[in-house]
C-alpha cells in the first residue's frame, strides 16, 4: 500500500514557475514507477509526465515538453514535478500517481494516486 500526497500547487502568471511534490508512504516507494496526470473542468484526466523507479527514463507529454522536468528522491520517497514556462492551458488539477507497471503513461495502469493539487495560470 502506498498513499501519496500533493503538494505546491497554487497561482502563478502566464511564463511562471511552479514546483510540485509528491511524498509518499512507505519503504516500497523505489519499487514504483511513478507519474504526474492533470484534469481541467470537463476534460479527461490526461497524462503529463513519468519517471521509472531508478529515475533513469523519463518521459513527457508533448504539450510540456521542455517546460516540466519530473525527478524523484527516492532517500526521501517523494516525486517532485518542474514547472517552467507555465500557460494558461497549464490549469489544471495536477495528481501524482504510482505503478508497479514498467514506462506507462496510461492512468488505468497506475494504483495509487494522490489527492490532487490546484494549479491556475493566469494570462
Amino acid at each position: 500500500q502506498v498513499q501519496l500526497v500533493e503538494s505546491g500547487g497554487g497561482s502563478a502568471q502566464a511564463g511562471g514557475s511552479l514546483r510540485l511534490s509528491c511524498a509518499a508512504s512507505g519503504r516500497t516507494f523505489s519499487r514504483f514507477d511513478m507519474g504526474w496526470f492533470r484534469q481541467a473542468p470537463g476534460k479527461e484526466r490526461e497524462f503529463v509526465a513519468h519517471i521509472t523507479r531508478c529515475g533513469a527514463t523519463t518521459n513527457y507529454a508533448d504539450s510540456v515538453k521542455g517546460r516540466f522536468t519530473i525527478s524523484r528522491d527516492n532517500a526521501k520517497n517523494t516525486v517532485y514535478l518542474q514547472m517552467n514556462s507555465l500557460k494558461p492551458e497549464d490549469t489544471a488539477v495536477y495528481y501524482c500517481a504510482a505503478t508497479i507497471v514498467v514506462l506507462s503513461t496510461t492512468p488505468d495502469m497506475y494504483d495509487y494516486w494522490g489527492q490532487g493539487t490546484q494549479v491556475t495560470v493566469s494570462s
